[in-house]
């Protein structure tokens, strides 16, 4: 039963031009593998409304002080966990966006054996970080039938909050428990099973259109700049708040100035010029 269920998702069989893929040359696979990723960008291109949908859900909720919380396991919460990272040198988010996997932190790099089979367990985890009707959640699963993914969802639901879920399926299982789903289908893996290839891909480049977009919407960015950057280095450090200078420079106005305007505005520099 569990085979032919296996069997019908696309990231489960095998892929017709690599049956004999130990015997090609290097050339040869890198050339196929080129050909495959290819097939990533169209898929993702087809699911761009859905994607829309989903930002403008997530956008709806950080503008209700909420959270943009990941969960997956395996590839596809270690992805999570890696956009949300990224978002904080970028935007200087503090929770705004945030990641959750099967296993915990530790999972990030070694599997824990049963978690991401585990219906309760995102649940819990959910708990833990004290979710609330303003969050929003967001499930990604390559297979879209990961039992840790279900049960997150399934809890998201039960207590009102918002939900989106992310596939590398059609049809899958997943999409059922979501508000917003977006499923891509980039056909088999070169290598069977392995979703950390284009599945991984397709979702690695969701998520960064799902967060960076989200994050342009409320404010953080200025024409095509990062103006909301965490200080990290000397560099950014010695510019201090970057939307504070940049208001004080082009309206010739105080720091204090500055900062009423930005506070007025809900810090989207681009209004405050024109206040």
């Amino acid at each position: 039963m569990l085979k032919e269920e296996l069997q019908r998702l696309s990231t489960e069989k095998r892929n017709q031009k690599t049956m004999q893929l130990d015997t090609l040359s290097i050339n040869e696979i890198l050339k196929i593998m080129n050909e495959e990723d290819q097939h990533v960008l169209s898929t993702v291109k087809d699911a761009i409304p859905d994607i829309e949908k989903a930002i403008e859900l997530v956008v709806r909720q950080l503008n209700e002080g909420g959270r943009l919380i990941y969960i997956g396991a395996g590839t596809s919460g270690r992805i999570g966990i890696m956009d949300a990272v990224e978002c904080i040198p970028t935007f200087s988010t503090t929770d705004e966006v945030i990641a959750l996997m099967a296993g915990g932190t530790q999972a990030f790099v070694k599997a824990v054996e049963g978690a991401e089979d585990s219906l309760e367990l995102a649940k819990e985890d959910l708990k833990s970080v004290q979710l609330t009707k303003n969050d929003v959640v967001m499930g990604i699963a390559a297979s879209g039938r990961t039992p840790y993914v279900i049960g997150g969802l399934n809890y998201a639901k039960s207590i009102q909050v918002s939900t989106i879920a992310l596939s590398c399926n059609k049809n899958a299982e997943i999409s059922d428990l979501a508000e917003v789903s977006i499923e891509v289908d980039a056909g088999p893996e070169i290598l069977s099973g392995s979703t950390r290839l284009k599945s991984g891909t397709a979702q690695k480049i969701i998520l960064n259109m799902i967060s960076t977009v989200s994050m342009i919407r409320i404010g953080k960015v200025y024409g095509n700049l990062m103006v909301d950057m965490k200080p990290s280095n000397d560099k950014l450090k010695e510019a201090g708040d970057i939307k504070v200078a940049i208001v004080m420079i082009l309206t010739s106005c105080t720091k204090i100035e500055a900062e009423n305007k930005l506070n007025k505005n809900q810090g989207f520099v681009r209004n405050s010029l024109e206040d």
